[in-house]
């Protein structure tokens, strides 16, 4: 039966192909989790209903986390061609005043700047140009997807298929282009759709409302004017105008005002909004690019996943912008799916593995909109009667010593304990695990190169010592790279690291997150009979010295 037959028409579509992963939505999301993928020899199509790059500014921050995702991707050095640093975040008074400030270090723990300012239209179309070139993605644009179905749902429910996760049949995606409507069958959808999601609807998911809605007005600007800027982003906390202001470029500018009514900004009222920090003598050089009015939510859905159906970015999450963290929240998606999706597609992986998609990222998306919550709060001050008292409240906090180095931290927090994070050891090592390594500079082959392009798209154990047979073994079993820390060229960060942890060795997810850790003097992993079964595959397409299977067999047995 075709699409259409059973839509109920007569005409007919063509007989559906397979593909292993269809990614709907071709926006930064779901183009890094299509190169995410590619790296592990997954094979995409994604599906966008428009032809071309939206070509209006929305997202402009990115963290130095976000910087080591593109890193994976592939497209770290065109990122960094067109990304400019930033010095951090200050809080503002009415007056303009500064009454804190988040500084952002030149470079993080990931390796790079821990704010850096871009233009998303020109970070779209670098994506989109390293997906043409990448042969297993394939990018079908000015499609539009009407269905998403799975379990005998949908159209062609009943029909003769191949089988997918436990037996089942595989996912059904319904789109339509000039030429009708065409059907899919997938392994795996993500739904990287947007705030709009039509995958939302296919998983059957439901917003949860955290409490934040307010209307404000963005305005994109370029100007030759000498703009008075710290190089960072200002937040004014004045109830009356709130506002947030930064610098995107060599003279590129975007202004965020909370106004009282949605009328449309002529030129004399922007003067006035903008006079802080530019004066707009009339004729002066400043060309308004884009001037929207968006509702700012604060929203998370109550399920990511249904089957092989997954939720990304906005589909999944909606943050207030005002810590830089909506789109970061998606690219963390991509990052922590792909990986365990590949190694379920293509080695054989247990399918519980994909459940700690949502069991980790949901609560870190959780946290990082809420502080984005508090931060509006904290600019607003809202219109009850309480409002005058949260202020105050503010004014007290963030004179606390410490509380803004506390706050940057804060952003990444560690995974909470779970299958791939496993935290019940006795002694050492506690306080790596959950965490990130850092990425700092080594020398491979006389050559310096950052320490993800050392340790490949895989696992990877890092040790301090020589590492016992059994610990080898797990290695073997993952397809880890053994990496020792000595003699690496990095100053020694990485054996400091470790040593403050008090480890022996970590092993790392493709991620880098830490997922287990060989405490001083234990000389074995602590958890390994924890994640194993769930990583535990049924082929590799690596070589290994021994099969996957007695590797863990014997790790987990020991």
């Amino acid at each position: 039966m075709t699409v259409d037959q059973a839509a109920g028409r007569r005409d007919t579509a063509p007989r559906p192909g397979h593909v292993p992963v269809v990614i709907v939505g071709a926006g930064p999301v779901g183009v890094t989790a299509a190169l995410l993928l590619a790296r592990r020899g997954v094979r995409t199509v994604v599906l966008e209903r428009h032809h071309d790059v939206y070509p209006l500014p929305r997202a402009v921050a990115a963290d130095d986390e976000v910087r080591r995702i593109l890193q994976a991707a592939g497209v770290q050095e065109e990122f960094a061609a067109i990304a400019r640093p930033a010095r951090g975040l200050r809080l503002l008074d009415a007056r303009h005043r500064v009454m804190a400030e988040f500084p952002r270090a030149a470079q993080g723990a990931h390796g790079f700047p821990q704010t850096s300012m871009f233009d998303q239209p020109e970070l779209e179309r670098l994506l989109r140009d390293a997906l043409a070139r990448t042969p297993e993605c394939e990018l079908r644009g000015g499609v539009e997807v009407v269905g998403v179905y799975q379990d005998g749902d949908g159209p062609d429910g009943e029909g003769p298929h191949s089988e997918g996760p436990d037996g089942e049949g595989p996912v059904r995606v319904v789109y339509r282009d000039e030429a009708g409507e065409h059907l899919l069958l997938a392994d795996a959808v993500l739904g990287c759709d947007g705030a709009g999601s039509l995958t939302r609807d296919a998983v059957g998911a439901a917003w949860e409302d955290l409490r934040f809605e307010e209307r404000w007005t963005v305005v994109d600007v370029r100007t030759s004017l000498p703009v008075r800027c710290w190089e960072g982003v200002d937040q004014i906390c004045d109830p009356r105008r709130p506002a947030t202001f930064m610098r995107i470029g060599e003279d590129r500018y975007r202004w965020e005002f909370r106004l009282r009514d949605d009328s449309e900004l002529d030129h004399e009222r922007l003067r006035e909004l903008v006079a802080p920090w530019a004066d707009l003598a009339p004729g002066a050089d400043f060309t308004v690019l884009r001037q929207a009015r968006y509702t700012f939510r604060a929203r998370i859905a109550d399920r990511w996943r249904r089957g092989r159906v997954f939720l990304l970015g906005d589909a999944a999450h909606l943050t207030p912008p005002f810590i830089g963290q909506g789109l970061c929240a998606g690219l963390r998606d991509a990052h922590n799916l792909t990986w365990k999706l590949a190694r379920v597609l293509r080695q054989g992986a247990d399918e519980r593995l994909l459940e700690t998609y949502e069991s980790e990222r949901k609560p870190h998306a959780r946290h990082v909109i809420r502080l984005a919550v508090a931060m509006g709060w904290a600019m607003t001050g809202g219109q009850d009667g309480a409002a005058a008292v949260r202020r105050g409240v503010l004014n007290a906090a963030v004179r606390i010593p410490g509380l803004s180095a506390a706050a940057a931290r804060d952003l990444v927090p560690v995974l909470a304990a779970g299958p791939l994070v496993h935290r019940r050891a006795r002694w050492g090592g506690r306080g790596l695990v959950g965490g990130f390594c850092p990425q700092p500079w080594v020398t491979v082959d006389g050559r310096r190169v950052r320490l993800d392009e050392l340790l490949g798209d895989s696992f990877a154990l890092l040790t301090a010592v020589p590492p016992a047979p059994s610990l080898r073994a797990v290695a073997d079993g993952l397809g880890a790279r053994t990496v020792p820390v000595a003699g690496l060229g990095d100053d020694g960060r990485l054996a400091a690291w470790l040593r403050e942890g008090r480890a022996d060795a970590v092993l790392l997810r493709p991620d880098r997150v830490v997922m287990d850790v060989v405490p001083s003097g234990a000389g074995d992993l602590t958890g390994t009979a924890d994640w194993a079964s769930l990583l535990h595959t049924t082929r590799s397409p690596l070589p290994s010295r021994r099969s996957v299977e007695e590797s863990l067999s014997r790790s987990t047995t020991r």
